[in-house]
């Protein structure tokens, strides 16, 4: 089920509130960072690596994906690591164990499905897939951006379906190009030339380049949100709403989520720090607001949905993000997702978690277009 979360630090000033003892709370609270807060006592589940259990379904993803025997990713050379075993294939296990269907398109059948083309300004050739529901159209369009980690193609075919099919929109998924061959900051510099694209081109598929939003997972969730404030400050169509999936938000390494889920499965600590040191160009990109984006100029942005999993590092990145926003005075809509992890919402065909937060997702954008 979905749950809002507060951090220990304000559970306690909670408690102090109510027993009268908020100066000697605070000031003990005022010492002790968010990290130490979160040091405690636990003990690790073994298939979540973390103090939380996995709900009975993620669990046996979990399982799943382990069986395939992929090796650490943060071990590996970015060649290596692109041939590891996904939760997409963890799924494709679970079905065939099931002696269910795998195909990818029994879900959204209707669907037309083509690839296009997208040049960028140094003539390079950039993919797209575009996604159409049924109908005349013209439908509004989401352009969507996979996770990975800058790093590595970790596309999701059954998130871009569940979008196009349940939210009646065109969905452009982008194929921007990966570290450490292109390093920061080129991902976002293709994230927005495929905006500026779509808004030129979406009409061809029956889209609306009146009526445009972005949405994105993890690594994919920051070039969403980054490439809103980008076009907005360029002048360019001001999208209708921003859906991030456990989005990066920040680049410490010190938060809640980062201590409690720092050794959870599929994504730790160390395969984002791993990801950074590949994309990254030097230290300073670090502060860049495209990366660093809680501290960029969040009141340019539209209507923001943040969808979270519990057993995640990013987990606390939402969190920060969404005070943020609403410290811009931006409307924001955070849910997070207890029981699951990282990479959880590509899995609605084995997990009923995946399928509620795809649910969720699909109202938002709904909801944003009807404005």
């Amino acid at each position: 089920m979905p749950t809002f979360h507060d951090s220990g630090a304000t559970t306690l000033r909670r408690i102090a509130k109510v027993l009268g003892i908020g100066s000697l709370v605070l000031s003990v609270l005022a010492a002790v960072s968010p990290s130490a807060l979160a040091k405690e006592k636990y003990t690790v589940d073994p298939v979540t690596g973390t103090k939380y259990k996995a709900d009975p379904e993620m669990k046996e993803l979990l399982v799943a994906w382990a069986a395939l025997g992929g090796k650490p990713i943060e071990t590996l050379t970015p060649t290596e690591a692109r041939l590891q075993p996904t939760m997409a294939d963890a799924v494709n296990a679970m079905l065939k164990k099931r002696g269910e269907n795998t195909d990818p398109t029994k879900s959204a059948p209707d669907i037309t499905i083509v690839d296009a083309t997208i040049p960028a300004p140094d003539g390079t050739q950039l993919t797209a897939t575009l996604y159409t529901p049924p109908g005349p159209g013209p439908f509004p369009a989401v352009v969507y951006f996979h996770g990975g980690g800058w790093v590595l193609a970790d596309k999701h075919d059954a998130s871009e379906r569940a979008l196009a099919k349940g939210a009646e929109v065109v969905v452009i998924s982008v194929g921007y190009r990966l570290a450490p061959e292109d390093k920061f900051p080129t991902a976002w510099d293709d994230a927005l030339t495929a905006y500026k694209w779509t808004a030129a081109n979406v009409g061809r598929w029956r889209g609306d380049p009146l009526r445009l939003a972005l949405a994105g997972e993890g690594a994919g969730g920051n070039l969403a949100i980054s490439t809103a404030l980008s076009a907005v400050a360029a002048g360019g169509t001001r999208p209708k709403a921003v859906i991030a999936i456990y989005p990066v938000t920040q680049t410490g390494a010190a938060t809640e989520s980062y201590v409690d889920s720092a050794n959870a499965k599929p994504l730790n600590k160390a395969t984002i720090a791993w990801s950074l040191d590949k994309t990254l160009s030097t230290p300073a990109d670090k502060t860049d607001p495209r990366l660093d984006i809680i501290h960029a100029k969040l009141s340019l942005l539209p209507p923001v949905t943040i969808i979270n999993a519990q057993i995640d590092p990013l987990r606390s990145d939402g969190a920060m993000l969404e005070e943020a926003l609403k410290q811009a005075k931006v409307k924001v809509t955070r849910k997070e997702y207890e029981g699951v992890t990282h990479d959880f919402f590509g899995a609605a065909a084995v997990l009923p978690a995946a399928k509620s937060a795809q649910s969720f997702a699909v109202d938002q954008i709904k909801d944003a277009f009807k404005e």
